[in-house]
């Protein structure tokens, strides 16, 4: 099989039919029509094969993952996905492999309304880069900077669960829940989407919470006061987990790509209102301060977190 078969053959269809394809895959690159009065916005992921997701992972989760990862930070900025770009670099021809991959990254690609419009393959080390672009209301994007003091915030779902299924798959416990959402993360498009009137300023949770909210407020040159009771834990992390370890994956652990935002107090209920209409479970956490830096509290007390996230560069991590 040549290259050109196995893009014929596993990408040549991907993703949702958008009339704002011109040209997609198959020509020497895409011919797009995007919106008028929107600003384009861009993001890219590489993941690495033992760096991002173990060996053992399936080829399904493999590419519905690499997709996801790359929608959450297009959420993040208040945005609508449209356009996707996939480099693969594969160690050989596996066309079961290459199917499932595929399936994975068209069904969160149909999902979200996303198409497949070019890339490149190569034989290599199992590395996958995708590029998305969405589009959103020109002055209506959200930012990691923007947040100011009084500002109430806000996370999306639970955390803590995608990095304890990491740690079940390379120990091979069988927890199955937590496992899938490493494997499965589930972008929050919908409220991304919607969001960019009510929120001053977000970003996705990929790195844990911690460090996350920390690359906010530095953004917004402010800083910010976290209830730990009131980190949003899943009843399966809370049963296998002991109270300060559950909190520790949660704040630390990475992986989770829910979505963490200020919210201005005046926007609260309206903003609560648009995540039940989105069927999406959020929790307040904390507030913006003025004081600079990221504090939490324990029952009422100052609690010490020693806050660490993933850094491919930091020995410490």
């Amino acid at each position: 099989m040549s290259e050109f078969d196995l893009i014929r053959d596993y990408f040549s269809d991907v993703g949702a039919r958008r009339s704002d394809v011109l040209v997609g895959v198959g020509d020497d690159g895409a011919l797009l029509d995007p919106p008028e009065s929107q600003n384009l916005v861009s993001v890219m992921d590489t993941l690495v094969e033992s760096v991002h997701f173990p060996r053992t992972s399936p080829a399904r989760s493999v590419g519905h993952r690499v997709l996801a990862v790359n929608l959450s930070d297009i959420a993040a900025m208040g945005a609508t996905p449209a356009w996707a770009s996939l480099s693969l670099s594969v160690p050989h021809l596996d066309h079961d492999w290459l199917a499932d991959f595929s399936a994975g990254f068209s069904e969160c690609a149909e999902l979200h309304g996303v198409t497949l419009i070019g890339g490149d393959t190569v034989s290599g080390p199992l590395i996958v880069t995708v590029h998305v672009t969405g589009h959103v209301e020109r002055d209506n994007h959200v930012l990691r900077k923007g947040a100011k003091p009084g500002d109430q915030i806000y996370v999306t779902g639970t955390l803590g669960d995608a990095a304890a299924g990491l740690r079940a798959m390379t120990r091979g416990d069988g927890h199955s829940f937590l496992i899938e959402r490493f494997l499965y993360p589930n972008p929050r498009v919908a409220l991304g989407k919607r969001m960019g009137p009510l929120v001053s300023a977000a970003i996705d949770i990929s790195d844990g919470l911690g460090q996350d909210l920390g690359h906010l407020l530095h953004a917004s040159e402010v800083g910010a006061t976290v209830t730990l009771e009131k980190l949003p834990l899943s009843t399966v992390l809370s049963s296998n987990f002991k109270p300060e370890e559950a909190r520790y994956l949660a704040l630390c652990g990475g992986d989770d790509y829910e979505l963490c935002m200020a919210v201005p107090r005046g926007n609260v209920e309206d903003f609560e209102a648009l995540c039940s209409s989105c069927f999406l479970r959020v929790q307040r956490i904390g507030k913006i301060d003025r004081t600079s830096g990221l504090r939490f509290t324990l029952k009422g007390k100052a609690h010490a977190v020693n806050v660490q996230g993933h850094d491919h560069f930091s020995s410490d991590t």
